[in-house]
């Protein structure tokens, strides 16, 4: 089996490690020209993935069609607002037998599709390959270094499922299966913004108490979202939903949080993101939660007041008071 990864940022370029480690032929899509002319150089991201030399089995690539000619699968691992582009790019490129897998974890601000309904509707001519979705606590640090880790991979096509789970999962990976995939996508997705609230929360002192409240609403309100869309309430209790909820929100490495935590300092959103490099995709997901909560008539207080702090620069500290001064209910 041969596989393409497209995307060659830290979760791309620290799965396409992880391909190459159990000897799976991997072709490694880098758009950046500097990067890869870098990675083909030194066998290393040093932008996104610093420290890590790539096996043999990983090759370097800057045509998108030379990434997924050979490949059965293709793993998409760019940021959700940027999907539909790259997608419509790889469509006329698709042959029979090739299967393509979603790594990433948003929702696309326009149309408020998970990246699986994008995959979708782009691939609705010519060849339509089975998809799926990869998700679940995964830093991708820690899976560069090999530390143990698990995930989900959800599609609607179970016996295809079965044949990924086998090939991709590994001594340091392992793969579970699912047919949930709007809970799998929704979970991981507004996961995100949950982790905008703890980053702040943490920055502000408010300890260990004001967190784990925060961790156990958002689930509540990710949880009545998923089942509004026809998810399975049991997907929220897994890898992709509590699992990754819990891992993003108190994780130094989470992306999502260091935004929250800058907020909290109070830093401006524009001055945090004018200092990253890598995406945050809680901060366009912010957007579209909270879109999806009106279009869906589900109450998600969380979600609207990071959405007031990023967009209506709203003291995160009012914000959070609003949170606790909210009418009493059974939970």
């Amino acid at each position: 089996m041969n596989a393409g990864v497209i995307g060659g940022g830290s979760w791309g370029s620290a799965f396409a490690l992880h391909l190459g480690r159990i000897g799976i032929p991997t072709r490694l899509w880098i758009r950046e020209a500097e990067i890869f002319a870098a990675a083909v150089a030194e066998r290393e991201n040093m932008v996104f993935l610093p420290g890590f030399k790539f096996p043999a089995e990983v090759t370097f690539h800057h045509d998108l069609a030379e990434s997924v000619g050979d490949a059965d699968l293709i793993f998409i691992a760019v940021p959700s607002q940027f999907c539909r582009k790259v997608l419509m790019r790889l469509a006329p490129l698709l042959r029979p037998g090739q299967g393509v897998i979603s790594l990433a974890k948003g929702l696309e601000k326009k149309t408020l599709y998970r990246v699986s309904e994008v995959m979708a509707e782009v691939f609705t001519s010519g060849v339509r390959p089975p998809l799926g979705v990869l998700s679940g606590p995964s830093f991708s640090k820690e899976v560069a270094e090999g530390f143990p880790a698990a995930l989900v991979l959800a599609s609607s096509e179970a016996g295809w499922a079965r044949t990924v789970q086998s090939a991709v999962s590994g001594p340091a990976l392992r793969i579970y299966t699912s047919r949930d995939v709007v809970g799998v996508e929704t979970a991981g997705a507004l996961k995100n913004v949950v982790a905008i609230a703890a980053g702040i929360s943490d920055a502000l002192g408010f300890g260990h108490n004001a967190r784990a409240a925060l961790i156990t609403r958002g689930l509540a309100e990710i949880a009545r979202v998923g089942a509004a869309l026809g998810a399975k309430r049991e997907t929220f209790f897994g890898l992709a939903g509590i699992g990754d909820l819990v891992l993003t929100c108190t994780g130094a490495l989470s992306r999502n949080r260091s935004v929250g935590v800058e907020l909290g300092r109070g830093r401006t959103l524009s001055a945090i993101i004018a200092d990253m490099r890598m995406v945050a995709e809680g901060i366009a997901t912010t957007l579209a939660a909270r879109a999806l909560s009106h279009r869906e008539g589900v109450e998600m207080p969380i979600t609207a007041e990071i959405y007031q702090i990023l967009y209506h620069h709203k003291d995160p500290r009012r914000a959070l008071a609003d949170l606790m001064s909210r009418s009493l209910k059974d939970e």
